[in-house]
């Protein structure tokens, strides 16, 4: 198994996280599309693991795809974990945090063709937001 700079045991995190954040972040589940509190949020500042508070993604970096999750065209350099995923019958690339190996969500190659052509797809739960970080 893989070590990351943040590592807690399964019991420490359900202490420190909500159950719906342990199920996404820990056990790589997801929200329901349309219902993240980040979905529709443009504000400028920087987005960080709800885990462990690595940043992952700028403000700048977000767009909105219609998909119902938070879109984000590229991330920060180093902050993403790519892993190929092969559940539910598809072929996706699952992103974890570098940090703390928390699932976050999966990229896709249909994002804006005009910036890096990627989609981040990334759950609400799974980040949180510093309006003091640009």
């Amino acid at each position: 198994m893989k070590k990351y700079a943040v590592e807690r045991t399964e019991e420490e995190w359900k202490k420190q996280l909500s159950p719906d954040e342990y199920r996404i972040l820990r056990q790589k589940g997801t929200e329901y599309p349309h219902t993240g509190e980040f979905n529709l949020h443009f504000k400028k500042g920087a987005y960080h693991c709800k885990a462990c508070n690595a940043k992952l993604f700028e403000s700048g970096n977000k767009f909105e795809s219609g998909c119902g999750w938070p879109s984000f065209d590229q991330a920060v350099e180093g902050a993403i974990e790519y892993i190929r995923d092969t559940s539910h019958g598809m072929i996706r690339t699952e992103t974890v945090c570098a940090n703390c190996g928390s699932h976050l969500g999966h990229v896709f190659n249909d994002g804006p063709r005009e910036t890096t052509g990627q989609r981040y797809c990334i759950n609400s739960l799974s980040i949180d937001f510093d309006p003091s970080e640009e």
